[in-house]
């Protein structure tokens, strides 16, 4: 199945380092070889970068290891295919409109016999589950809600929904509109926040060593989401499966998990 990667953070930040670790399982140290795709948001705008190649030999996924694009909320995925055909419009992260703002989607899984209807403005372009589920999620979401509603009760809802769609299989999914990273597991999702005072960490899929200490402030904050540890230094921690977490301003919310 595929991978995911996720940041969120409290001042703008480049994911190269984690970025370039994450890649290398996409067809290097791991099988995922069946596209890959990057989005961050800079402000209420976002950077969209996807590629049917695989993630370890594009040249994109080059730009990204070297271009230090800062962002406070990253969703990037390396694709194993399992449903849909190798194709660029199957490439997560996916990328809609709903509230005025975009929201960015990527998801880790199966989900059998999972036909939702859709019956507004919301449609996939591609042929994966996964884009049939965000989709759907940003439907009943509008459906839901009017407006967009504060986090706590957004957060709410989203979990509702996502054990809905978790019937069909396993629903590993991020999630975020530029104000939040929401990660839901179903099988296996993890995290580490990293912060004052900062530390030494060495990537498993890369023979790389970076300090933080050097490259931040004592008020940075930084956390990242993935389906594995990308580091072998760090402490990484599970999300319990059937959670939803979300990130915000680098950390956990409190009070938040669903």
């Amino acid at each position: 199945m595929c991978q995911l990667l996720g940041m969120n953070c409290n001042t703008p930040t480049d994911v190269r380092f984690s970025f370039t670790g994450f890649a290398q399982r996409g067809g290097r140290t791991d099988q995922h070889a069946d596209g890959w795709g990057i989005a961050f948001f800079e402000g209420r705008g976002t950077r969209l970068f996807i590629d049917k190649d695989a993630a370890c030999d594009s040249q994109v996924a080059e730009l990204i290891r070297r271009y230090p694009i800062k962002s406070h909320n990253v969703i990037s995925h390396i694709r194993k295919a399992t449903v849909g055909a190798v194709t660029l419009e199957n490439c997560h992260p996916f990328v809609r409109e709903q509230w005025g703002r975009y929201w960015v989607f990527a998801h880790n899984g199966d989900l059998k016999g999972y036909a939702p209807r859709l019956h507004g403005r919301l449609r996939p372009v591609g042929d994966t589950d996964s884009e049939r589920a965000f989709c759907w999620l940003l439907q009943e979401l509008g459906k839901a809600h009017a407006n967009m509603p504060a986090l706590e009760e957004l957060t709410r809802t989203l979990a509702d929904l996502a054990l809905q769609a978790a019937r069909f299989g396993t629903f590993n999914f991020l999630l975020s509109n530029g104000q939040a990273l929401w990660a839901h597991a179903s099988t296996k999702l993890c995290y580490v926040t990293r912060q004052y005072p900062f530390a030494r960490a060495h990537l498993a899929d890369e023979d790389l060593t970076v300090d933080f200490a050097q490259h931040t402030t004592p008020t940075d904050r930084v956390t990242v989401v993935a389906t594995t540890p990308l580091t072998t230094d760090e402490h990484w921690t599970p999300i319990v499966p059937g959670e939803l977490k979300v990130f915000v301003d680098g950390a956990a919310a409190k009070g938040m998990e669903a």
